[in-house]
């Protein structure tokens, strides 16, 4: 066996395969006088390191399991000229994650409140945050399950495990007791653990869709009075993505 041979054998018994990916081209270079002993060993293991946060960034966002990739930079801010474009962009900073605070984003159907959640989500898996993207039904809906099979318990920790939890379409009809009462849990458990919110109603109008005021005010309190409330307003993006006729043929 060739040195270069071993050194490709050693470099796969390590799983170093960013390196294994990039040997020849990092050895072209060496060749040709660009790269020194210790810029080439340099450059190997930046291509690892990289390598290694790619996939590293691929599983979150997998584990997020977000309806579509959706980012900040092919969202068009200027399609409606009321967008608080300031207030967004600065969410996606996530200084607000790191204060432990959360964000509501509030309007009519079709303005992008989605998009934009999905896409703060992203920018926290590339920072390295757990992120979670769900329905609120379909959360209420797994955590009912739980109670049915005993396993209420370690469902409810999957979904308080996560940085960044991504309520989508909140408040869209009357809660049952036990609806409330497992968001009141979640929300508890979620203490200084950001949640980003989008919905059709203000939060002053969840109010009535609880059938306990206590419970309401327990869990509102929590997630309304830490939040940053964006309030999203305009013409619907979704005419814009309707399929052409010719696209339809």
């Amino acid at each position: 066996m060739t040195r270069r041979h071993q050194l490709e054998a050693s470099l796969r018994t390590l799983a170093l395969s960013g390196m294994l990916d990039t040997l020849e081209a990092r050895l072209a270079q060496a060749h040709a006088g660009e790269l020194g002993h210790v810029e080439f060993l340099e450059a190997l293991c930046e291509d690892e390191i990289s390598r290694r946060q790619a996939a590293a960034l691929e599983r979150r966002v997998r584990a997020a399991r977000f309806e579509r990739t959706c980012t900040i930079e092919e969202f068009d801010f200027s399609y409606n000229p009321k967008t608080p474009t300031a207030v967004i962009r600065d969410l996606a900073t996530l200084r607000f994650i790191e204060a432990g605070e959360s964000a509501v984003l509030h309007g009519p159907v079709g303005v992008g409140k989605s998009h934009v959640a999905q896409a703060i989500g992203h920018i926290a898996c590339r920072k390295g945050h757990s992120v979670a993207f769900t329905k609120t039904s379909r959360l209420l809906a797994d955590l009912a399950g739980g109670r049915a099979d005993r396993s209420w318990e370690s469902r409810l920790r999957r979904w308080v495990r996560p940085t960044l939890l991504i309520l989508d379409d909140f408040a869209m009809r009357e809660l049952t007791a036990a609806q409330a009462d497992d968001l009141y849990e979640l929300v508890s458990d979620r203490t200084d653990r950001s949640v980003v919110i989008t919905a059709n109603r203000s939060a002053q109008d969840w109010y009535p869709l609880f059938p306990n005021p206590v419970v309401a005010e327990s869990i509102l309190d929590r997630l309304v009075n830490r939040a940053h409330h964006v309030h999203m307003d305009g013409k619907s993006y979704r005419p814009k993505q309707r399929p052409t006729e010719k696209a339809a043929r």
